[in-house]
Parts: C-alpha cells; structure tokens; sequence
C-alpha cells in the first residue's frame, strides 16, 4: 500500500492542494479567493502555504496591482503528482476495509 504523503495530509494543505490541482497547469488563484474558499485566516492560510511551498508542491507569485501587493497561487507539476499519489493511498485504504 502507498504511503500517506505527511506534507498534504494535514486537512488544510489538502484542501489547498484539492482547489489548487482542479486549475489547468499554470492557471493561478488569489490569495483572498483561497481564504475565502477554505475559510481560513490569512495567517493560516500563509503558514500552510509557505509549508507546501517549502516542499516544491506550490508556486507563489507576488505582483502589485495598482500599487497594492497582490498573491498569486498554483499546483506545481510535483504537487500535482504528490496528491494524485496522496488520493491513491487514500483510495487504497478505503478500498481495504
């Protein structure tokens, strides 16, 4: 049986990881959307982003837009591999009982 990947497990990152991995490759989305989707706290949020960002599995793109600074998410390809990997051994386990 697969492992269950530590990093993505935690219930956060893995809804992070399940909203980001439903864009087409390179396709981003704010930072404020992401809060406002997983209703989480900036703080939380940008503490499990900067965990999954660590771990090569998501891209942060910070730009201004009209002088304001603005936070821009997605999927790496190894995040994408990661949670498809991640889902599998979820999908074994519940398969097994």
């Amino acid at each position: 049986m697969a492992d269950l990947n530590d990093i993505i497990h935690q219930p956060v990152r893995l809804r992070i990881m399940a909203a980001l991995v439903t864009l087409k490759a390179g396709d981003e989305v704010d930072f404020t959307y992401l809060r406002d989707l997983l209703d989480v706290t900036d703080g939380n949020l940008g503490a499990h982003l900067r965990k999954l960002e660590e771990a090569g599995y998501i891209a942060v793109n910070k730009i201004f837009v009209e002088r304001k600074p603005r936070t821009y998410v997605s999927a790496t390809p190894e995040g994408r591999q990661v949670f498809r990997e991640h889902v599998a051994a979820l999908e074994a386990i519940l398969k097994s009982k």
